[in-house]
């Protein structure tokens, strides 16, 4: 936005961080906080803390420093707002979990290490955030966030001079990602549909602690996943009368996901959004079957109160398949613990939703400056995401309010 269209929204922005920044104690970090929104949207090529204070008739770069870099307010609650907000006025569909990569060069920023950065595309220095999203066909905005952690950074003195928490250690971006989950559940908000890439949906361990939290999900999946038929049944030899008794097997070997489709799968065709180059259309298959890796044969052994109690049934998952019409091979594959006779277009439209995301961080990184934050602390870059989520949630908000002018 130019200075004059930032400018005329002052007085709905005002309104909007007193709102969601009411928890913050003192009138002078509200201000600020409301000059920092105002510099995220300003048109210009870096958003960090000395050109937005250039640009803005009112910026102060040291007061904006200490705002977002030593200030101690707590991010906690202005996210809790936020979310609160978008979620009654959205209606989310779908939580989307996903991540996020910054890359570094240097090597003191909190989290920062030698890691897969998708920003790139291969191993680089970079910092990684674990993010949930709130989405529907027509809007999207982040919920939550937390920063990665690698393990090096367990012991590692920069800790201490990044203001790391004492409590907060090297865990699994999955184990982030429940841990915001359980969050947001935590606020009274209704949970919808959870969504993710194979990186959280390859692991059955992610997806048993969805179930086991009543939450439904429909992940994206590794096609070397290995499952069995939904016919398919465990068989108990009789007993030889020595030793303990034998337990029930399945005799047929479980095979990986890519051979439950061939030349003979009914597949139907189903259109999921409006995309630039027309109706997004493709076809898709909807197979039941029983996933049968170690982690879900040991679940469900627990779950029945131990080895000797299972009688070695598999649960039931729905497996969603997308094969092109011009591909010789499937191109998708996607778990749900959704009924298979869910309506294939819901399956289908909730699997493809993930494209939200895409945009989210196109906007919060080239419209907003996610990635401009050139402060190296745990507190500093904490401040910074939630600011740049409350100016992508105040221009999302408005987007969908018929009775603001949007400018051109």
């Amino acid at each position: 936005m130019r200075l004059g269209e930032v400018e005329r929204l002052r007085g709905e922005l005002a309104e909007f961080v007193a709102d969601v920044f009411g928890s913050l104690p003192r009138r002078d970090q509200r201000r600020w906080g409301e000059c920092y929104l105002r510099g995220l949207m300003l048109d210009g090529r870096r958003k960090s803390i000395q050109p937005m204070a250039e640009r803005l008739p009112d910026g102060n770069m040291q007061a904006l420093q200490q705002f977002v870099n030593q200030s101690p307010w707590e991010w906690t609650p202005v996210r809790r707002r936020i979310a609160e907000r978008l979620c009654q006025v959205i209606r989310p569909e779908v939580w989307v979990v996903d991540d996020v990569s910054f890359p570094k060069c240097g090597s003191a920023s909190v989290g920062v290490a030698r890691q897969y950065c998708g920003a790139l595309g291969k191993r680089a220095n970079c910092q990684v955030a674990v993010s949930v999203h709130a989405a529907t066909d027509t809007a999207s905005c982040p919920l939550e966030w937390e920063l990665f952690l690698p393990e090096e950074w367990t012991t590692d003195p920069r800790r201490q001079r990044a203001g790391v928490p004492d409590e907060t250690g090297h865990v699994s971006k999955t184990f982030l990602a429940l841990g915001l989950l359980d969050r947001l559940a935590a606020q009274g908000l209704r949970v919808p549909v959870i969504v993710g890439d194979a990186g959280y949906g390859r692991s059955v361990s992610f997806r048993i602690a969805l179930e086991t939290r009543g939450w439904s999900y429909v992940m994206a999946v590794d096609p070397k996943e290995i499952a069995r038929l939904a016919a398919a049944e465990p068989q108990q030899s009789d007993y030889a009368g020595l030793g303990p008794p034998t337990l029930p097997r399945y005799r047929e070997p479980a095979r990986p996901l890519t051979a439950f489709i061939d030349a003979s799968t009914p597949l139907r065709e189903v259109s999921w959004r409006q995309g630039s180059k027309g109706t997004m259309t493709s076809r898709f298959a909807v197979i039941e079957v029983r996933p049968s890796g170690k982690e879900a044969t040991r679940t469900a052994q627990e779950q029945a109160g131990g080895r000797s109690q299972w009688d070695g049934v598999l649960p039931l998952r729905t497996l969603l398949v997308e094969q092109r019409e011009d591909a010789s091979e499937p191109t998708g594959y996607w778990m749900s613990n959704l009924p298979a006779t869910s309506p294939i277009a819901d399956l289908v439209r909730w699997a493809k939703m993930r494209w939200r995301i895409e945009h989210d961080y196109r906007e919060l990184k080239h419209g907003l400056g996610l990635d401009h934050f050139e402060g190296r602390t745990w507190r500093g870059w904490h401040h910074h995401v939630t600011l740049v989520t409350a100016a992508q949630a105040f221009l999302t908000l408005r987007r969908l309010d018929p009775k603001a002018q949007t400018p051109a």
